[in-house]
């Protein structure tokens, strides 16, 4: 590939390596300028009104985020054409001797028959395969994009317990993802496109690349946010619009920005800002905050203005962002001049749509279970994102893996009670 390829990043950004990961499946060589590290690349990218990263630069168009497809029309990639295993690059030979956690799917995985399948990479499924690994249960793991999950995505985890200090939520999946691998898991990356569960004794979970035969079947396919965006936001993303202050903030010093959400993310995100930038205004759509936070540290800062029940409805802008359309309470509409929006929209609906009426769902799609963590079949498993609780947390979908897994060992080997792995 001749095509020049040059990728800005910053530390700690979770789609900067979602797109180099991706380059390098695909045996794309580039260039990484990473702006935390180096000033001069930062402001090469300020020159460019570009507020974001990852940036691609291919021919020296930039593509803004993490856009797959736009990836591929840029680099005269067809769907299909290039597989992670057929890349023949630098990058791809280096990053197979680092042993990577994911392989392709080969042919040898839809002739057997395994103890236990994990759909979901995320906590929920690497504790599932942890455990089940552990327990002498021959172990493999689907997942379609193993480093786009909520986990993956969080920036900042500072409270899972036993992990001081603070991890991005990448670091803190790949560990638990190696983890399960040392015991003996086997990673995939396959897309999952159905099940049947019509037979009592093998599972069948059907991919791209065949069926795969399983005694009994774990779900932790997790949940994803809506698809519907804000007028200009897909448009402006990396040119104002962003999702992690961590990556942009410095972007945005004595600037005016605006966040919106009303979760832990967004008041953490709102209270990282004020250190940036000369006014930061949230708004809280609904006026009503999503879990245990409060306001009372962003209360107290004299550059944070909050909003209840105000909404961003459109964004707009020439070469960035340079203004947003708001609605108040009354549902009066204004506009506001600002240099910048963070985005922290909650709602997530459960990726169960592939399950149809194979298990029993609530009317939101959220898979039922029991107090372990069985559903509606015997012998299937279902946990973290895609069963309804009462917060989200990462450590309890760990902890749903953990029991279903120890489920899975008693279904598999026919025992009367679970057998709890102490050392």
């Amino acid at each position: 590939m001749s095509t020049p390829v040059i990728v800005y990043s910053s530390t700690g950004c979770p789609r900067c390596h979602q797109v180099k990961e991706q380059l390098q499946e695909w045996g794309i060589t580039y260039e990484e300028r990473n702006i935390t590290d180096n000033l001069t690349y930062f402001e090469e990218l300020q020159q460019r009104k570009i507020f974001g990263t990852p940036a691609t630069f291919i021919n020296n168009k930039p593509i803004l985020g993490f856009q797959p497809e736009k990836l591929m029309k840029a680099l005269g990639i067809e769907v299909g054409t290039i597989k992670p295993s057929e890349a023949s690059s630098e990058e791809s030979e280096q990053a197979l001797a680092k042993d990577e956690i994911f392989r392709t799917m080969d042919a040898s995985m839809t002739n057997d028959i395994y103890d236990f399948v994990v759909i979901g990479a995320g906590p929920a499924g690497a504790s599932a395969a942890l455990y089940a690994a552990r327990g002498r249960l021959r172990t493999l793991v689907l997942d379609k994009a193993p480093t786009s999950g909520t986990l993956a995505i969080t920036h900042k985890i500072a409270n899972y317990p036993g992990v001081r200090k603070e991890v991005t939520g990448l670091e803190l999946l790949l560990e638990m993802q190696q983890q399960a691998k040392d015991f003996g898991a086997t990673f995939v990356r396959t897309q999952v496109t159905g099940i049947d569960f019509s037979d009592t004794e093998l599972k069948k979970v059907i991919t791209a690349e065949g069926i795969v035969r399983a005694k009994s079947v774990f779900l932790g396919v997790g949940a994803k946010a809506p698809s519907s965006k804000i007028s200009g936001e897909e448009e402006f993303t990396g040119r104002g619009v962003s999702y992690c202050s961590t990556c942009d903030a410095a972007f945005f010093e004595n600037r005016l920005v605006v966040v919106v959400g009303e979760n832990e993310e967004a008041i953490y995100e709102a209270s990282q800002l004020a250190k940036f930038c000369k006014e930061v205004r949230l708004l809280l759509p609904t006026g009503h905050l999503k879990g245990d936070v409060t306001l009372e540290e962003l209360e107290g800062k004299e550059n944070v203005h909050i909003y209840k029940k105000h909404r961003v409805k459109e964004i707009h802008g020439e070469h960035a962002v340079d203004r947003i359309v708001i609605q108040d309470e009354e549902r009066n509409e204004q506009t506001w001049e600002v240099d910048g929006v963070f985005l922290y929209l909650v709602g997530m609906k459960p990726g169960t749509d592939f399950v149809g009426n194979a298990l029993l769902r609530d009317e939101e799609g959220y898979i039922t279970v029991d107090d372990q963590m069985k559903t509606s079949i015997d012998g299937v498993f279902a946990g973290g994102d895609a069963r309804k609780t009462i917060v989200k947390q990462a450590v309890i979908s760990a902890a749903d893996g953990c029991i279903a897994a120890l489920g899975a060992e008693k279904h598999v080997n026919k025992r009367t009670q679970m057998r709890p792995q102490y050392s």
